[in-house]
């Protein structure tokens, strides 16, 4: 009895190795549910957002770059003052060495001083007078060595302070610059993902939500108030803003072939005459702001909390605008997005 249980046993462990080590036999590793697909709505919102990331690191980069620009112009001016300044000291030392050299060819004493030593009572007096005019003339060299001297070391060190912002705003620039590819390449990885049908959705989501932003502010009854009329600058930069519809954003661009948001207003506003900042940033900060309702053409309309993007007005509600990568230079709602405030060129 107990070899038939023992046999038995024997058979059912043969049978499930072999039925483990059967050829052909698989079991499948449980796999983690696939989280679920994002709506396309979300997806529109999660773009949005890294394009706004991105365009705040563009206005961060193309600040970096301006002042990276103004330095090195400072540097150049130095380094123009630093040669000015030893050409002038190399000049002050032959002056000096020559005075010096009179003086050692005269035993130590300048021509003047010989005189000192005649009986004479006028050429004496003459010579009192000299050697005077010729003590304050060495004083005086000698004091515009020592200025020039300190000056040139002034020079110098700001120089050195100068290349020390430089650098300290290419390591910026670099980091932005990483910035900006990152967050571009996250929004194209996620409109790579989906079907034709679904990006025409999806622009047309885009549209949608541009529109119902732009009801509601005109809703407000805010147009109505805006009665501004363009000055002859104002009407310039738009004309000039205009012109540009259908061309490429690009980040960094300031034209003519390609812009980004401020760039094509910081252009338009130079080809109008008038120099206003390169940044969105800084033409909120910088620019004298004006309440909405006083708006007039050639303004400039500041978007998002962080003033990361920018359009100029147009008049009837609407702005000019170079809205983010993969868009064209183009005519938009002024209230379309988030506002943050107003600020005149030619104020």
């Amino acid at each position: 009895m107990n070899r038939r249980r023992c046999a038995a046993a024997a058979i059912t462990v043969v049978s499930a190795v072999t039925l483990l080590a059967a050829p052909g036999q698989a079991f499948a590793v449980p796999q983690p549910p696939e989280p679920p697909r994002k709506s396309l709505e979300e997806v529109r919102k999660e773009l949005d957002e890294l394009y706004r990331k991105a365009a705040s690191a563009t206005d961060a980069y193309n600040l970096a770059e301006e002042q990276a620009d103004r330095q090195s112009a400072q540097i150049v001016k130095l380094a123009q003052e630093i040669v000015k300044g030893q050409a002038r000291i190399d000049d002050l030392k032959d002056r000096a060495g020559a005075t010096a050299r009179a003086q050692y060819r005269g035993g130590g004493l300048p021509p003047e001083a010989q005189f000192v030593l005649t009986d004479d009572p006028q050429l004496f007096l003459d010579a009192a007078g000299r050697i005077k005019a010729g003590g304050k003339a060495t004083k005086d060299l000698l004091g515009e060595l020592n200025r020039t001297q300190a000056d040139l070391q002034a020079y110098s060190k700001q120089a050195s302070a100068q290349w020390a912002l430089l650098e300290a705003n290419r390591v910026k620039k670099d980091k932005h610059k990483k910035e900006i590819n990152k967050q571009i390449a996250a929004a194209r990885q996620i409109e790579e993902q989906l079907q034709k049908e679904e990006l025409a959705r999806l622009r047309k989501l885009e549209q949608e939500a541009a529109y119902r932003a732009q009801t509601a502010w005109l809703d407000s009854g805010v147009l109505k108030e805006i009665n501004g009329r363009a000055t002859g600058q104002g009407k310039a930069a738009v004309a000039f803003a205009t012109k540009q519809i259908g061309k490429p954003y690009v980040w960094g661009a300031e034209g003519p072939g390609s812009y980004d948001c401020s760039g094509l207003t910081s252009q338009a506003w130079a080809a109008a005459g008038r120099g206003i900042p390169r940044t969105s940033q800084e033409q909120w900060r910088l620019l004298p702001r004006v309440d909405i309702k006083d708006m007039r053409p050639g303004d400039l309309i500041i978007y998002h909390a962080d003033a990361s993007h920018v359009g100029m007005y147009v008049g009837d509600g609407a702005i000019v605008h170079a809205p983010r990568p993969g868009r064209n230079v183009t005519l938009a709602g002024a209230g379309s997005m988030a506002i943050l405030g107003v600020v005149r060129p030619d104020k």
